[in-house]
């Protein structure tokens, strides 16, 4: 006989496979759970799996057809801190989609539709460390302070995007950018991204495939990797004149000439002048005389 107050060996047999088909059933169906982890790739998941157990650490979604990760949902996994969503259909912008998710330390939407990332975006995400967003190519903007408050990221990844421009600020402020992917993008090398391209030839941070990070736009620097077109861009930005020069220039021209032209015209009436008084006073001398 069992002691006083001890479950019975079949009575704990009993919790113990009741717990394990609590655990089977709290796993969202075409998906497979396994401690604090919750895989559920390739299954051609259409939205979001309901019923994911509430103490989810790791949760991936790849390679399905997800084209919509509801915020509210996420915010009952607060303590997830890996989330793949590669290879899905996520589109648009992602703003306060991650509001509720504050422990996020991982997280790839590469292989997706993204078209902007926003201050918005990932500001709520203040653990993150690696953040991959490549492969979006109709992601053509991402704001200047839209990685702001991602001080701790380390690894970022924006390759094969349709990225023609990204402000200096946008990564040079993160101090712990260690890692940033940049290749086989749009990029539009003219005088307003040289700073950028400094950037990168100064800075600490390593650039994987740096060999493919090339000038895309205009077509006299098409293929040319970011040194030589530092170089370039150098010599022509520091030495062409903008618009506002040029029209500059004309105004300081044409006010020369309009001045050259007001003197010597004023110098010709006083020249006349002269000429007539002199001649008035010959014929006054002449006619005392």
């Amino acid at each position: 006989m069992s002691p006083p107050g001890r479950p019975r060996p079949l009575t704990l047999m009993f919790l113990l496979g009741m717990g394990m088909a609590s655990e089977r059933i709290n796993c969202p169906s075409r998906c497979s759970c396994q401690y604090l982890e919750v895989n559920c790739t390739g299954q051609q998941l259409q939205e979001f799996p309901a019923a994911i157990p509430l103490d989810t650490r790791q949760l991936i979604l790849a390679a399905n057809n997800v084209s919509y990760l509801p915020a509210v949902e996420l915010s009952f996994l607060a303590d997830l801190v890996y989330l793949d969503c590669s290879k899905n259909l996520l589109g648009g912008d992602l703003d306060f989609t991650f509001i509720g998710v504050a422990k996020l330390v991982y997280l790839d939407l590469s292989f997706n539709n993204l078209t902007q990332v926003t201050f918005s975006t990932f500001s709520h995400l203040l653990s993150l460390v690696v953040l991959k967003i490549s492969d979006n190519p109709n992601l053509v903007t991402i704001e200047k302070d839209a990685f702001a408050n991602n001080t701790w990221l380390r690894h970022l990844d924006v390759s094969r995007t349709g990225l023609t421009f990204l402000d200096t600020s946008t990564v040079q402020d993160l101090p712990n950018l260690r890692f940033l992917g940049l290749s086989d993008n749009l990029w539009h090398c003219n005088c307003s991204f040289l700073d950028f391209i400094t950037w990168m030839t100064e800075s600490n941070v390593h650039f994987p495939d740096a060999d493919n990070i090339t000038c895309y736009t205009p077509e006299g620097l098409r293929a040319l990797k970011m040194p030589a077109a530092e170089a370039q861009l150098r010599f022509t930005c520091l030495t062409q004149l903008y618009k506002g020069d040029y029209v500059f220039l004309c105004l300081v021209g044409f006010c020369i000439f309009f001045a050259g032209t007001t003197a010597a015209w004023l110098a010709g009436v006083c020249a006349v002048i002269y000429e007539l008084h002199t001649s008035k006073g010959e014929e006054e001398e002449k006619e005392g005389g």
